[in-house]
């Protein structure tokens, strides 16, 4: 087996422990995990949309400009509350370390 092919295993079991780490959270540390996350999420989406223009003939207009920001914050708290990019599970498993007192 080389380097190449045992990185993914090695990953994918890291990945599973930080699920285990996430289910024996705390609810407030895994709220606060999943809210970072989607405001990552969500200031990401930002800079996405920001170049886009209104379509002028189907578009929503002055209402779209306005509500977009709102739009892009549900986008970030909907991907967050699904399996996100799994920065919350590594932040709850940090968090877990740093209450124990044991370093990252």
């Amino acid at each position: 087996m080389t380097a190449m092919s045992a990185t993914p295993l090695a990953s994918t079991a890291a990945m599973q422990g930080l699920g285990q780490a996430a289910k024996t959270a705390d609810p407030k540390t895994a709220a606060a995990a999943k809210d970072f996350e989607a405001v990552f999420l969500s200031e990401m989406f930002s800079h996405m949309f920001e170049g886009l223009n209104v379509d002028p003939m189907f578009g929503g207009g002055q209402g779209e400009k306005m509500f977009r920001g709102m739009l892009v914050q549900q986008y970030g708290k909907m991907m967050a509350q699904g399996h996100g990019i799994g920065i919350s599970d590594q932040l709850q498993k940090m968090m877990i370390q740093m209450q124990e007192g044991k370093k990252a």
